[in-house]
């Protein structure tokens, strides 16, 4: 008899504790797959840590196949599942596509930034979900310290170390908190000529900070905040965000270039395309988070609607402890639906929450105990420490380091603004630009010139020196005016099959190259017969990494699937931005565009290294929504 196949979708709290329990209940009796963008789980609550120099990135990133045994990872995202052939298809990092045959699903895809329809915000706002984006924001604060400390301009110097967090919950709390203690250090050792010091703004319509935990908890939060002199404004909130600032919806004009999106998260929006029950953007289940009348279909963490028990009518709410509650319980129910032990209804018990405020202060309620101060912040660290799987003798050394040492406020200049969008559907990968498009694509389109990675960087440079894909030789042409002969030709030797006077393929002023999205479509595009098929039959662009396309341009429609009961990836606002996929197979659409891309405003700043180039479009194919 064949082992059952079991496989993950997702590697987040839930995901992660359904592989680890499943590994130690099938014991070496199933195949455990876990499908993942990153090779790594991510304890998000110590991410404001990261972002305020006191971790390092790897200590709160614990490498899945160091721990998970008998576990298979594999590096790729979902964008397509059928439902009635029992399989996921899926694009790995380098472009590659693949397809997981299951006995057994569970969907753990996780949570994205929520948008809201406020003008200006996608462009100019950075979310706080990933690696990528705490990199991003600790460089960023730094930069803007250092560039305020060196002018003599005060609105300048007012406008730079200006930085607006909006959303007051647990995420955007301790993201003010620990902020304001690190600029604060920067500002004791390099003064600013100006004599001004870092402002911090906390946002939210809610009417107190953290609504969702006990109220003298909330007020020992906003006392700690205005204490490091943060200016907490409850009840309001972004009306519009511009290049130079924001705009409050109280009428109020706030100069930053600082613009931090804390208000909360939405479901991956793959599981909206499997046409099943939802709940406001979450997959229906039942107690034993079993998707009714498919059996072999299990869900749990953000993407899936849980009845609470203990409140009959609700479901359980999106925080970490539910969903790592969640994977325990699903992997148990899993292992029963393969005739092995009895079924579990998940119940939980609130253990208390607890919110790291930066130094010793903290704000917590173990067991309903309301606590504040040091002994608070001890016990907020200690359950970090226990409820972490991994890095726990890493952190605590970065703790005492940092108790002990200066931090160093430095920039790497790792991440680029451009490269963490707020409207992504992946934001624990960063975007990567330099690739050849793929249609519906702004690198792709036939009859536009490509787009140059953004800093100015040469067209023909590659990350990590990788040649340009469809070029001869393996390596980039120059593609530059003046006459230089391509890399791949001798010098003073013209192209193959052209005469002396005739100008090389890939050289401007001739004939277009037939590898350039120039007036003829390039040659490794897909255009009727030319495409490679995928593996349905359908064509698809060869080579393109899923997360490159996001550098590009908005992904690939969400379309409904010519088959019932299967979906894949796609974008569109609801059936009509959606594209019908030609094979029932469970591949990304490859069609010619529909329609152009949106012009860059005329007010548009341009490119630097902190400047998005041009405005960033929609990732994760979804138009603008309210709370969802």
């Amino acid at each position: 008899m064949s082992r059952p196949r079991i496989v993950i979708v997702g590697a987040g709290f839930a995901g992660y504790r359904t592989a680890r329990t499943l590994s130690r209940l099938t014991r070496h009796q199933a195949d455990i797959t876990v499908l993942n963008p990153t090779d790594y789980f991510l304890y998000l609550p110590l991410l404001p840590q990261v972002a305020a120099g006191i971790l390092e990135p790897r200590r709160v990133s614990v490498s899945l196949s160091g721990t998970l045994p008998h576990v298979r990872l594999v590096l790729g995202e979902a964008d397509g599942i059928d439902l009635d052939g029992r399989t996921v298809h899926y694009t790995g990092p380098e472009g590659e596509e693949g397809t997981l045959p299951y006995d057994r699903l569970v969907l753990a895809a996780g949570s994205v930034n929520k948008l809201l329809p406020v003008p200006g915000v996608a462009e100019h706002a950075h979310g706080f979900r990933g690696l990528p984006e705490a990199l991003y924001l600790r460089d960023h604060v730094t930069r803007q310290v250092e560039l305020a400390a060196a002018t003599d301009d005060r609105a300048e110097c007012a406008a730079r170390c200006t930085f607006v967090v909006v959303g007051a919950g647990y995420t955007g709390t301790e993201v003010a908190a620990h902020g304001a203690m690190y600029t604060d250090a920067q500002v004791r050792r390099h003064p600013m000529r100006t004599g001004m010091r870092p402002r911090w703004m906390l946002l939210d319509v809610a009417p107190r900070v953290m609504p969702e935990m006990d109220e003298r908890l909330s007020r020992t939060a906003e006392r700690v905040l205005r204490q490091r002199g943060v200016d907490v404004r409850m009840g309001t909130s972004v009306k519009e965000a511009t290049h130079d600032g924001v705009v409050l919806t109280d009428g109020t004009t706030v100069g930053t270039r600082t613009l931090v999106w804390c208000v909360g998260v939405r479901p991956d929006p793959l599981v909206e395309s499997l046409g099943l029950p939802m709940e406001r953007g979450r997959l229906l289940v039942d107690p034993h988070l079993q998707v009714p009348g498919r059996p072999e279909l299990f869900a749990c963490g953000d993407v899936a609607a849980v009845p609470d028990l203990d409140r009959p009518g609700q479901y359980t709410p999106m925080t970490a402890q539910h969903a790592w509650r969640h994977g325990k319980v699903c992997a148990h129910n899993v292992v029963a639906s393969l005739g092995r032990g009895k079924r579990r209804a998940y119940r939980h018990r609130d253990l208390g929450f607890v919110v790291d405020l930066g130094g010793a202060k903290a704000a917590a309620d173990p067991l309903g105990l309301p606590m504040s101060g040091v002994a608070a912040g001890a016990v907020t660290r200690g359950y970090h420490l226990a409820a972490m799987p991994g890095n726990r003798v890493r952190v605590a050394a970065d703790w005492l380091l940092d108790a002990v040492l200066p931090r160093q406020a430095v920039q790497l200049g790792l991440v680029r603004s451009w490269s963490v969008p707020l409207e992504s559907s992946s934001p624990e990968v960063a975007r990567v630009p330099g690739r050849p498009g793929r249609p519906g694509t702004d690198a792709g389109r036939a009859g536009e010139p490509a787009k140059a990675p953004p800093g100015g960087e040469a067209a023909e440079k590659r990350p990590g020196g990788e040649p340009a894909e469809g070029r001869p030789g393996g390596e980039p042409a120059k593609n530059q005016p003046g006459g230089e002969p391509a890399k791949s030709q001798q010098a003073g030797e013209s192209a193959k099959n052209q005469s002396a006077r005739e100008p090389a393929k890939n050289q401007p002023g001739g004939e277009p190259a037939k590898n350039q999205p120039t007036g003829e479509p390039a040659k490794n595009q897909p255009r009727g017969g030319d495409a490679k098929k995928g593996p349905s039959g359908s064509p698809r662009a060869s080579g393109r990494p899923r997360r490159a396309v996001e550098a590009a341009g908005p992904r690939p429609a969400r379309g409904g699937s010519a088959k019932p009961g299967k979906a894949s990836r796609g974008t569109g606002a609801g059936a009509a931005g959606k594209r019908p996929t030609a094979s029932p197979g469970p591949t990304r659409s490859a069609g010619p565009p529909t329609e152009p891309g949106p012009e860059p405003p005329a007010h548009q700043p341009p490119p630097g290294p902190d400047i998005a180039p041009g405005p960033v479009r929609r990732t994760d194919g979804r138009a603008e929504e309210g709370d969802s």
